[in-house]
């Protein structure tokens, strides 16, 4: 019979961190009715987190290994869990205990009373100034600009029904935003608060990835970037026009003698890149419909133990 509650956890080099988590759910699920399993993503870990998995499972702890064939990323991992889970609600969390699973008792009793979502939303966070920023302007322009109801600072730790769980598995794309598919999809969403602990092992994600989240979350869901590219246009033009017409002026004014050449070398330029920021962006899309036409798998699976 399939357990009552799935904990889908991608898994990168959480070798120190492993143990710790285990007992963590452990304690806050010993009085769960109907049993829960944990399904493990290994995204291709280089250090000895799959065998740590491996003998946990041999000792019988209701534990599912999926190890994929190498590093396919966060979200990818994530959706490799969703479709090894086979619990009536799922939660989504991350191996390095940001996520409290103390939580989870609270967030199924409000999937009790009705939610098809109870989503932990962020109210502090035990990290860097700069990454704090970071975030509050991440989630602000999501806010503004995504096609997306707004959760505030809403991570990937999530408990989902069944039915939220089989509507984002459906969903065909390849560059994927867990956090904002689900709430995409609807249904009852109910929020929990929490602060949001620090690391506590690994360097986690590197800036330059969470740049490139960022820019994954705002090409799937706003097209405001390709109006951006439209709006500097119309902006650079204009800009031109009223310089062209100052020079103008100033020069039959005898108050200014610029060489024309120098003139048209600045607004080649000016110009020229406006034009490299439209096709940059517009290129974005198009790499997201070239990878989309490909259509190769989300992911490849090395192998599955505990089942």
């Amino acid at each position: 019979m399939s357990p009552r509650l799935s904990i889908v956890v991608p898994v990168h080099d959480e070798e120190n961190v492993l143990p710790e988590l285990r007992r963590r759910v452990e304690s806050a699920l010993s009085e769960l009715d109907g049993g829960y399993e944990v399904v493990l993503v290994d995204d291709g870990s280089r250090d000895g987190s799959a065998a740590i998995i491996e003998g946990w499972i041999a000792d019988g702890w209701p534990a599912v290994l999926v190890v994929l064939s190498r590093n396919f990323g966060m979200d990818v991992a994530m959706s490799a869990g969703l479709d090894h889970a086979r619990g009536e609600r799922i939660v989504l969390m991350h191996a390095d205990l940001q996520d409290p699973p103390e939580l989870i008792p609270e967030m199924s009793a409000l999937a009790d009373g009705g939610a098809d979502v109870v989503y932990a939303r962020r109210i502090g966070r035990d990290e860097s100034a700069l990454k704090r920023m970071m975030a509050t302007a991440f989630y602000g322009l999501m806010e503004r600009l995504a096609r997306v109801p707004y959760q505030g600072q809403a991570g990937d730790f999530r408990l989902m029904s069944r039915r939220v769980v089989d509507a984002v598995r459906g969903m065909p794309e390849r560059r994927r935003f867990l956090r904002g598919m689900v709430a995409w999809v609807g249904f009852e969403q109910a929020p929990i608060e929490y602060r949001r602990a620090g690391r506590s092992s690994g360097a986690g994600a590197s800036y330059p990835e969470l740049f490139g989240l960022a820019a994954e979350a705002f090409t799937s869901f706003s097209d405001v970037p390709l109006a951006l590219a439209t709006y500097l246009g119309l902006g650079t033009a204009a800009i031109s026009a009223l310089g062209a017409l100052v020079i103008l002026i100033l020069t039959v004014a005898q108050v200014v003698s610029a060489s024309l050449t120098v003139w048209v070398l600045v607004a080649v330029l000016f110009l020229g890149g406006v034009n490299l920021v439209g096709v940059g962006i517009l290129g974005r899309y198009m790499a997201r419909v070239h990878e989309q036409v490909l259509a190769r798998p989300l992911y490849v699976v090395d192998r599955i133990e505990g089942r």
